[in-house]
């Protein structure tokens, strides 16, 4: 049976990635800020846009889920 599907339009994408950042790779002012951490976690979302920097990962995956964003892992 052929019979045509009707698609419905996705509602915006809710996803964020949770990736760990070297603290050397990051700008003068904000390794100054952070301080003796070697690595820090970036959450941002899919068009690359940086929203917060967390000290762990566990963090960031739960301040992603505060605000109602579905954190995933990116390497």
């Amino acid at each position: 049976m052929n019979s045509p599907f009707r698609m419905v339009a996705e509602a915006q994408s809710a996803i964020v990635y949770v990736r760990p950042v070297m603290v050397a790779d990051l700008p003068e002012d904000l390794r100054e800020q952070i301080g003796d951490i070697e690595t820090v976690y970036s959450v941002h979302r899919p068009d690359g846009e940086r929203l917060a920097l967390v000290r762990d990962r566990s963090m960031a995956f739960s301040l992603a889920r505060q605000h109602d964003l579905a954190p995933v892992s990116a390497h």
